[in-house]
């Protein structure tokens, strides 16, 4: 969402802002607005921010009406209401203003005040990146790249990441640089794609950092260095970025670019595991289990492992089956062991598979059923990186 930047005037702008906005003016109610916000003239008063702003918007000034949606979206002097939001944004947008058409587009891309509708938002995309806007032409190249709202055209995407990415635009050097390490378009170039993550991070995007550090600790694009990529893995995981705090977790466990340190290892898996980040939730199973860096504690071992195992990994349903045989963590249950055997053999565990062949060959000796197939969750295909598993 765009906003304002802080506004500067003299020390004569209020008093004369005041009194044309108290006459009616929609320009000096709109910039009277802009001092209440955020000025070196006055304290910032929310609440006074929103009155001038909405009548400069009720006057139907493209840029107040605007500025008008962005503080509902965020509760700026009034209570948040998205589809106020929206209705100002649309009033802005209508009457061609490109920050405006930017931020209706994201509402109907997000589904915020609106239903959802990747192709509206296209549309409006559309319309700001070609008044200009940066980050609209990213946005616009994005949706080309994954098919949001439109048929997929790597081509389409390429020129207009492109064209985004040489004015700067952070989000854009991030796509632009997967379409150099994944040959999208273009010849694959891991060097390129180094090139701009690197533009990217500077800028403080948390997932070009992360891809900046994976790269760092890969060696794809640039020579390896553990050193540097905890350096970048911990930029983005400090701004809560999941896939960098397992990494950086990752990184810590074996000791690698850092001295090793079990202790906050467990730390930044934590961090991942709370944000529901599979292979996090495992390893810090594993952690609890074997008792590194944190007490040796089943119980936790075993929520974690049951937390991995229903988001369909395999290793962590075969260890989840084993924990329910043997009554670690909690009360044992055969019929729950089973159910996790099954769904890590349904995925190609070898131990799971082993297991289920001895039981099958003692129940067939005994009489006995093993009972009736269950559907399991089947693991997403990981991302490459390293340590899947510690």
């Amino acid at each position: 969402m765009k906003t304002p930047q802080p506004a500067r005037y003299h020390s004569g702008s209020y008093a004369w802002f005041r009194a044309a906005a108290e006459h009616g003016d929609p320009y000096a109610q709109f910039n009277l607005a802009l001092l209440y916000r955020a000025s070196d003239l006055l304290a910032p008063d929310p609440p006074s921010a929103y009155y001038w702003m909405e009548r400069a918007a009720c006057q139907g000034l493209a840029f107040a009406q605007n500025h008008l949606g962005v503080m509902l979206y965020t509760g700026e002097g009034v209570e948040a209401s998205d589809e106020q939001a929206v209705r100002w944004f649309r009033a802005a947008a209508l009457q061609g203003e490109v920050a405006a058409q930017q931020n209706l587009g994201m509402m109907y891309r997000n589904g915020r005040g609106v239903l959802a509708n990747a192709e509206v938002a296209l549309a409006w995309f559309f319309r700001a990146a070609e008044q200009g806007s940066a980050r609209a032409q990213g946005l616009l190249g994005a949706a080309y790249l994954y098919g949001e709202g439109v048929a997929v055209d790597e081509l389409l995407a390429l020129a207009w990441l492109r064209k985004a990415a040489m004015r700067n635009d952070a989000r854009a050097q991030l796509h632009l640089g997967v379409m150099y390490q994944q040959g999208r378009a273009v010849a694959a170039d891991a060097a390129q794609a180094v090139a701009w993550w690197r533009q990217a991070a500077a800028q403080q995007l948390a997932m070009a950092q992360r891809m900046l550090g994976l790269a760092y600790a890969e060696g794809t694009g640039v020579a390896a260095d553990a050193a540097r990529a905890y350096a970048w893995l911990r930029r983005a995981a400090v701004q809560d970025d999941s896939e960098a705090q397992f990494n950086l977790g990752v990184l810590l466990a074996q000791g690698r670019g850092v001295q090793q340190d079990e202790v906050q290892a467990c730390v930044w898996y934590r961090c991942a595991a709370t944000d529901g980040h599979m292979l996090a939730q495992y390893n810090l199973a594993c952690m609890y289990a074997g008792g590194h860096g944190v007490a040796r504690d089943a119980v936790q071992a075993r929520a974690l492992y049951q937390q991995a195992a229903e988001q369909g990994l395999a290793q962590a349903q075969y260890n989840l089956a084993v924990m329910y045989e043997q009554g670690l963590g909690g009360a044992p249950s055969a019929a729950m062991a089973r159910l996790w055997y099954r769904c890590a053999a349904q995925q190609g565990q070898t131990q799971a598979r082993q297991h289920l062949a001895r039981q099958g060959q003692s129940e067939r000796r005994s009489g006995t059923s093993a009972g009736a197939t269950q559907r399991c969750r089947r693991s997403p295909v990981a991302r490459r990186q390293p340590g899947l598993y510690v």
